[in-house]
C-alpha cells in the first residue's frame, strides 16, 4: 500500500499544481527536488507573485527512517522505523477576498502500524456564504459516499476541535474535514483518494467567483493581520510542522505555509459592527454549513 499510496500523491501533486496554475492565469510552480539525510526526500513546489497566488506550495515527500525514541512514544505503532508519505498543500491569494486554503492527505507506518490521515480547510477573511457552503458540501458528498470509514459529521467536528487557537480562543478559519490515525484498509484508501481529487473541485470554483472582485487597502490590512493567526497556529499546533521538523525534514518544505506578508499588532481589535469584526463574532463560530 505505500507503494501505491507513492504512485497515488505524485499524481496528485501534478494534478492539482496544474489547475491551480490554469486558475492563477500567470503564475507557474518552481519545482526544487530535494534529499532528506535520514531517508527519502521530496518534490516542493511553490508558485509566488502569481496574477492570483501571492505564495503558495504544494509538496509531495516520501521519507523513511527511525523515530527518536522520544517521539516515537508520541505515535501509534512500535519501535523506532517509520514511513511516511503523502501531499500537502497551502495557497494564499493575494486578494483579502479570496480564502486562503490548506489540505493534505498522507500515509505513515511505524512498526506494526499503518494509517491515513489528511482534510481540508477554509481560511476567508471576508467571508461569502455561497463559498463557505460549497466548500463543505464538497467534503460532505465524498464523506457520505465512503461512510462508514469516512464519518463526516465526526470529521468536520474534528477539524473544527483541530483548527483552534487554544490560546485565543477561536477557530483559525471556517472548518472542513480532518482525520488522523485512520487504519489502511482498502476502504479507507479509496476514500483518501476520492477526497483528495475533490480539492480542486472544493477551491477552485471559489477562486474563479471572488478572483476579479475589487477590494480596498483597508480589507488588504485586515488580511495581514488575520493571517498572523495562521502563523500562530502553523508553529505552535500543527501537527504536519512537528512532524516534518521532529523528522529532520526540509526546513524551506515545512515552512512552506507560511504567508509571505504578515502584521502583528498589539491588542488589535476590529471595531464592532464591522465586517472584521463579524469575522470572528459570526463566521469563525462552528455551523452546519453543509446544511444550509
Amino acid at each position: 500500500m505505500h507503494d501505491r499510496a507513492v504512485d497515488f500523491f505524485k499524481g496528485l501533486q501534478d494534478r492539482i499544481c496544474n489547475t491551480l496554475e490554469a486558475a492563477d492565469a500567470s503564475g507557474k510552480f518552481r519545482q526544487d527536488v530535494w534529499e532528506r539525510p535520514g531517508g527519502g526526500g521530496g518534490r516542493s513546489r511553490v508558485i509566488a507573485e502569481g496574477g492570483v497566488i501571492e505564495k503558495g506550495g504544494v509538496n509531495f515527500s516520501e521519507v523513511h527512517g527511525e523515530f527518536s525514541p522520544e517521539f516515537a512514544k508520541q505515535m501509534p505503532g512500535d519501535g523506532l522505523a517509520f514511513t511516511a508519505a503523502g501531499v500537502s498543500l497551502v495557497i494564499h491569494p493575494r486578494s483579502p477576498l479570496v480564502p486562503t486554503v490548506h489540505a493534505n492527505f498522507r500515509f505513515l507506518t511505524h512498526g506494526s502500524k499503518a494509517w491515513f490521515g489528511g482534510g481540508a480547510d477554509l481560511t476567508p477573511y471576508y467571508p461569502f456564504k455561497d463559498d463557505v457552503v460549497h466548500f463543505h458540501k464538497v467534503w460532505k458528498r465524498v464523506c457520505d459516499a465512503h461512510a462508514p470509514v469516512a464519518d463526516h459529521a465526526k470529521m468536520k467536528r474534528d477539524c473544527d476541535d483541530y483548527f483552534h487557537l487554544k490560546h485565543r480562543g477561536e477557530a483559525r478559519g471556517v472548518g472542513g474535514i480532518f482525520f488522523d490515525y485512520a487504519d489502511a484498509s482498502e476502504a479507507t484508501f479509496g476514500f483518501v483518494r476520492e477526497a483528495a481529487e475533490a480539492f480542486v473541485e472544493s477551491y477552485v470554483p471559489i477562486v474563479d467567483r471572488r478572483k476579479a472582485l475589487p477590494w480596498t487597502p483597508e480589507q488588504r490590512f485586515f488580511q495581514e493581520v488575520r493571517r498572523g493567526r495562521y502563523v500562530e497556529f502553523n508553529l505552535v499546533y500543527d501537527r504536519g510542522t512537528i512532524f516534518g521538523l521532529k523528522t529532520d525534514g526540509r526546513t524551506e518544505s515545512i515552512l512552506m505555509s507560511l504567508p509571505p506578508v504578515v502584521r502583528y499588532l498589539y491588542d488589535y481589535r476590529p471595531p464592532a459592527g464591522t465586517p472584521e469584526a463579524e469575522l470572528t463574532d459570526y463566521w469563525l463560530k462552528p455551523k452546519d454549513w453543509a446544511g444550509m
